[in-house]
């Protein structure tokens, strides 16, 4: 008796599991391909789709309402173009896995950490793929002399980005203040030269902090 309460408890709770994974996931498509989409093709993103530019490039993304052919597909898409010593800031996706491939120039220096705190960082090279687990902390700086041409996939339609810095400065100075073990006149200074990363765009390094095709490295 007592053995087959606990092979229900058993059932029920791996059950419970895969319904909250299956909540967790863009729905399954229900039709072939949408009936707002007029064909299956986007043509140049970089003009057509939603771009972004900053000091340090440009970046391009298709959603489902520029491109409503991924409608129901699970998919976003972002194109890159990131000068030398650009960076895509760190920032996290809640929603969504990443997969990166670096098609021409860089290198980058990409990675992430995760929720024990290790980072895992990697010199990517062309033709190199990185994936970001979803929901973790990741980054991608051009530390070559040439122009990094990369694209990712994100498995969502709406994955989401949370600039880290930029949402870590949007809590009460005093909060902020505790997290970085800096006084709150430092922590106000920050906050009033760094805003939130919306809509996401990558930035320039400052002068001196990065030096295109030296220390490519993974610890610096």
């Amino acid at each position: 008796m007592v053995h087959g309460m606990v092979m229900l408890l058993f059932i029920y709770s791996t059950c419970l599991v895969l319904v909250q994974r299956v909540e967790a996931a863009d729905p399954d498509p229900l039709v072939d391909f949408s009936a707002n989409a007029t064909t299956p093709v986007f043509r140049n993103i970089f003009a057509n789709g939603d771009v972004s530019i900053g000091s340090g490039g440009v970046r391009a993304a298709l959603d489902i309402g520029k491109f409503p052919g991924l409608t129901s597909q699970g998919l976003t898409v972002v194109q890159f173009k990131m000068v030398p010593c650009g960076e895509n800031v760190p920032h996290t996706h809640p929603r969504a896995t990443e997969l990166l491939s670096l098609i021409s120039g860089g290198p980058l220096q990409a990675g992430f950490v995760d929720t024990k705190g290790q980072a895992h960082i990697h010199i990517l090279y062309p033709g190199d793929l990185i994936v970001f687990p979803r929901g973790l902390l990741h980054f991608e700086l051009n530390v070559g002399t040439e122009t990094a041409f990369y694209l990712s996939a994100l498995n969502s339609q709406n994955p989401g980005t949370l600039d880290a810095a930029g949402a870590v400065l949007q809590l009460p100075e005093r909060a902020a203040a505790i997290a970085f073990n800096q006084d709150i006149a430092t922590v106000g200074a920050l906050k009033s030269q760094r805003p939130y990363n919306e809509p996401p765009t990558l930035e320039a390094a400052k002068h001196g902090v990065c030096v295109p095709g030296q220390l490519i490295s993974t610890t610096v």
